[in-house]
């Protein structure tokens, strides 16, 4: 019989990152003499990796980023980032008894981020996290990354797992699409990054605490 997997997202998901991305996108721009973004833009930049981060916050501020101006601010995010981890970096409430529950009971479970994979891997190991996952996934890992379908069935085939019985728990609209996209139910949490209301998304189901995420639940999805 197939184990269940249940794929996290990471960033918002799993680990709140945000006071530590937002410490080392600051740094990163600061070469650029632009001023600092503040938690509130977090939900705006956050999702789909460093680059995109730097990008984005470029143009919340109006500065048109030359494509040869970021290599070296990508590498000077890093840097940061990396010497700093885990920085103020924290599991959600309730996660590390969630998954010691799950993983007594036989389930899989598996990362999949837009995160390079070498940040993730990182900071999980220096958080002592990376002994529950079968697979961890990045951004970078293979040619395409969530929201596309090929991201997630990677990370599941990585994981030894079975794409008919796989969740994929997330906190935005890309966590969710790829859920869509790879014909798998989604569960989303309220408390990570997106910019809109994540009921609005359409995922199958909504947990407010890890608490909540049970084999009942996970079982019922399934064979529904």
């Amino acid at each position: 019989m197939t184990s269940p997997l249940i794929v996290f997202d990471l960033d918002g998901t799993l680990l709140d990152t945000h006071a530590d991305l937002i410490v080392s996108l600051n740094h990163t721009i600061a070469a650029l003499k632009l001023p600092p973004v503040s938690y509130d833009d977090v939900t705006h930049l956050v999702g789909s990796g460093a680059q995109v981060m730097i990008e984005r916050a470029c143009k919340l501020h109006g500065y048109v980023l030359a494509s040869e101006e970021l290599p070296a601010l990508l590498q000077r995010f890093i840097t940061h980032y990396s010497e700093a981890m885990p920085g103020a970096t924290q599991p959600y409430p309730g996660l590390i008894s969630a998954l010691t529950m799950l993983k007594s009971k036989g389930y899989k479970l598996a990362v999949c981020t837009n995160k390079m994979e070498s940040l993730a891997r990182t900071l999980l190991e220096r958080l002592d996290l990376t002994h529950y996952f079968e697979a961890i996934t990045g951004g970078d890992t293979f040619a395409v990354r969530k929201p596309h379908a090929e991201h997630l069935i990677g990370t599941v085939e990585r994981a030894g797992g079975d794409i008919a019985h796989t969740v994929m728990i997330g906190d935005s609209v890309n966590d969710i699409l790829v859920a869509r996209n790879a014909g798998v139910p989604s569960i989303a949490v309220p408390f990570g990054y997106s910019d809109v209301g994540i009921e609005t998304l359409g995922p199958t189901r909504i947990i407010y605490h890890y608490d909540e995420l049970t084999p009942e639940l996970v079982d019922g999805l399934l064979a529904a």
